[in-house]
């Protein structure tokens, strides 16, 4: 599980997946069994180990009340993964949401630019509809393109505030093959200003002005593969 809080991943591993980790990846390392987490410490790429219960109460109140203005992301080793995921989902009501990376014969993917940053094809699931239909509904809708649905590429998590209530949006992202965009415009209602096809090269300079989970996504796409 990856989770993005303030543009800031939060990631979440278990013990086997940790062993793949190395010091050097991190800027500081907490044992969360030896220390108790402070503000001082979330600084850099940060590491922490034999994460409980407790960790996390402790360091979601730092994440939501301190500044952390050097905080770039942390690393969560858990012995029991699925019980952390399930305590951070606790904290916030979920909201559901698709989307899609659509690219077309040549190898271009589509890309949206909405206030003010360039972004993906996603939005919210209606009542009784799946995953899948959601993302190629939402492709349909904001950009007036046909597109075929592919492989999920991964799951992301991202935090926002509504009506002074705590949300979580899970979002599943699929890749997609262009069927017709020879009616491709922009939903404007939905703020979104303009659509491009870019190759990776205009891609990784849009990604200077993009959000960190769309950045996420078009990494596993292009040099990761599936992670469902």
């Amino acid at each position: 599980m990856i989770i993005f809080i303030n543009e800031r991943p939060i990631k979440v591993v278990g013990k086997k997946k940790a062993q793949a980790l190395t010091s050097t990846e991190f800027d500081h390392l907490i044992d969360a069994q030896l220390e108790a987490i402070k503000a001082n410490s979330l600084q850099g790429h940060v590491l922490i180990i034999n994460v409980l219960s407790p960790t996390i109460s402790r360091l979601f109140s730092l994440l939501k009340n301190e500044e952390l203005p050097n905080l770039q992301s942390i690393t969560l080793v858990s012995e029991n993964k699925d019980a952390t995921e399930t305590q951070i989902k606790s904290q916030y009501k979920l909201v559901r949401a698709a989307g899609g990376v659509v690219r077309n014969e040549e190898g271009k993917v589509l890309m949206m630019y909405r206030l003010k940053k360039w972004d993906l094809p996603k939005g919210k699931l209606d009542k009784g509809e799946s995953f899948k239909v959601a993302a190629v509904r939402e492709v349909e809708e904001e950009c007036n393109v046909k597109a075929r649905l592919d492989e999920k590429i991964c799951t992301t998590y991202h935090t926002y505030t509504y009506k002074n209530e705590a949300i979580l949006k899970q979002t599943k992202w699929y890749s997609m093959e262009l069927v017709d965009d020879t009616k491709m415009k922009p939903q404007f209602e939905e703020d979104i200003e303009k659509l491009e096809w870019m190759d990776r090269k205009q891609i990784h300079t849009a990604m200077i002005n993009s959000y960190y989970s769309i950045r996420y996504v078009l990494k596993k796409y292009f040099y990761e593969g599936e992670d469902k």
